[in-house]
């Protein structure tokens, strides 16, 4: 006979895995053991697999619920705005502000996802992709100078989520600048540059007259 659901079913499923998360964080996925798991999440090994089937499981639905959260959140901030302009600022802001409360789930997706199975790590890549081809289509809208061909697409679009992506290893939300002013500096650099090309101009006379 197949066990029932307790009633908390989703409940201890969330709480099993905000603790795996910290615990994969904190100490790797690899070094954390079922042990281990089971401690942090105040279970018996026995009641943790009744939620899930391993391990692997675990990281693969961390991973899966971040990354379709972020879909969710990009897609949703889009689509109150008109502009391309309001909907590219939109969207990184969601970006930042998900990877700002989740600094766990971003280590664990940058660090541990090939220790997935093979079919697990498509599933998880193919979602990462829809994110990627939201900001690329923004991005390819925005571009009035043509800068954008075939050749530049995809580098232009992975410096962008390189800038994202890693922010985690060191920048602080609870710092002196906040989720949304980060967001839009990161938009600002990237579609503007520290120097306006006449800025640069100004700059690079200055220089040749003191030299």
């Amino acid at each position: 006979m197949a066990r029932t659901r307790s009633e908390n079913y989703d409940e201890i499923q969330r709480g099993i895995l905000s603790a795996a998360c910290g615990l994969f964080a904190k100490q790797g996925y690899m070094r954390a053991s079922i042990a281990d798991l089971a401690e942090a999440c105040k279970l018996s090994r026995g009641a943790l697999y009744h939620y899930f089937a391993s391990k692997e499981a675990i990281l693969f639905a961390i991973l899966d619920q971040h990354v379709r959260q972020m879909i969710a959140d990009v897609e949703a901030a889009i689509a109150v705005h008109s502009s391309t302009l309001d909907q590219f600022r939109a969207a990184i802001r969601a970006i930042v502000d998900l990877n700002a409360r989740s600094p766990q789930e971003q280590r664990l997706i940058l660090n541990d996802l090939t220790f997935l199975g093979e079919d697990d790590q498509q599933t998880i890549k193919s979602l990462e992709r829809r994110i990627v081809d939201l900001i690329t289509g923004l991005i390819l809208q925005l571009d009035n100078k043509g800068k954008i061909v075939k050749r530049t697409k995809k580098i232009y679009t992975m410096m962008l989520f390189g800038t994202l992506n890693f922010s985690h290893t060191w920048y602080d939300p609870k710092g002196g600048i906040g989720p949304s002013e980060f967001a839009d500096m990161v938009v600002d650099q990237f579609l503007h540059g520290i120097a306006s090309p006449v800025a640069s101009r100004h700059l690079a006379t200055g220089a040749s007259s003191r030299t």
